[in-house]
């Protein structure tokens, strides 16, 4: 005898408790990394007050974490472990991903974690760009005027400060300069990653947790070489065993940041990439103003004004394209966020 079909009042019950299930997991797992890494890479540790420096190590730690979660989650789903893609293509999105990650921490040491994370914002612009050249995409005039419009509002945050945000690795204010500079290179290989991973996954039948475990798996081997031939291994090692409070910092930033990316995953295949966007765009919001309260940052009046730019731009950009009579096919993304891994953090 066949099932009777669900309700309409049913259907909408499941989607909204999807819906809620999606959202807060994303905000809270990426709120709480956001106010993670910023303790762990700004705020001393100890009675002698040290500061963790070794970056590569936090990107070793979350990677390891992902890379079992997910061999797990293949292996009792009864999924091959074999490779879909080339290995080397793995490799290719492992090396940028480990390098994005890198740039993002290394950067907290000298800009603050709301310049970051609203620098963050202009990453449509490196995607579109690789979007042209590797994916032979084509862009609309309003999407060039939300890119400009993201660029100008991030640069007047940037420009602005309200007084002086210490940083432990810069004398005096901020070195704005080399906190810009690794943000920009973030962006590059942020964008390259995402539309590098967007094609892959498009050319390959390929199941999420196969190109996520063979992805973290490459970078767990990558960050572990590099930690191994700067000598910051044993380093990183001696100073969480030194320091008890930053292990658990560090172990809850990688189960976090775990949890961050099925969340990603599960609701960029239930709900489409524009759902997404508007979900990243409110945890961006949130993440600074707590950052703001928690970590005391000051905000002036043109960074606020920075800001509204921002946000508005995006949300519009959002809305715009969920009331346009001939939306984009889903998995013809224009800012690359089909890609399962695209907030990888």
């Amino acid at each position: 005898m066949a099932e009777p079909l669900p309700t309409a009042d049913g259907v909408k019950e499941n989607k909204l408790w999807k819906w809620v299930f999606a959202v807060s997991g994303i905000l809270i797992t990426l709120v709480i990394y956001g106010v993670l890494q910023e303790k762990i890479m700004r705020v001393p540790y100890g009675v002698n007050k040290e500061y963790f420096k070794y970056s590569l190590f936090l990107v070793f730690c979350n990677r390891i974490t992902t890379s079992a979660v997910s061999a797990g989650s293949l292996v009792a789903s009864k999924k091959a472990l074999d490779p879909v893609a080339p290995v080397y293509k793995y490799c290719l999105v492992s090396v940028t991903n480990i390098l994005t990650t890198t740039c993002q921490y290394e950067a907290l040491k000298y800009v603050s974690f709301p310049v970051q994370t609203l620098a963050k914002c202009a990453k449509m612009i490196p995607v579109m760009i690789w979007g042209t050249f590797i994916m032979q995409k084509k862009y609309k005039g309003f999407d060039y005027l939300v890119a400009f419009l993201v660029t100008l509002g991030c640069s007047i945050f940037i420009l602005f400060p309200a007084g002086t945000d210490f940083s432990p690795y810069g004398k005096g204010r901020e070195n704005t300069v080399w906190g810009i500079s690794l943000m920009v290179g973030y962006l590059g290989f942020d964008g390259f990653t995402s539309t590098f991973q967007d094609k892959l996954f498009k050319g390959y039948d390929m199941e999420i947790h196969n190109q996520i475990f063979y992805t973290t798996l490459c970078s767990c081997v990558l960050s572990l070489t590099g930690l191994i031939f700067q000598g910051h291994l044993l380093l990183a090692v001696d100073f969480v065993y030194r320091h008890n409070d930053c292990f658990l910092d560090i172990v809850l930033l990688s189960t976090v940041a775990t949890a961050s990316q099925f969340f990603i995953s599960y609701t960029i295949r239930t709900f489409g990439a524009l759902t997404f966007a508007a979900i990243m765009t409110t945890r961006q919001l949130v993440s600074i103003m707590l950052s703001c309260i928690w970590f005391g940052h000051p905000l002036s009046w043109e960074q606020w004004i920075g800001a509204i730019i921002v946000f508005g731009s995006l949300y519009s950009k959002t809305f715009w394209k969920k009331v346009s009579p001939a939306p984009t096919p889903p998995q013809q993304t224009e800012n690359g966020s089909s890609s399962p891994l695209k907030g990888i953090p």
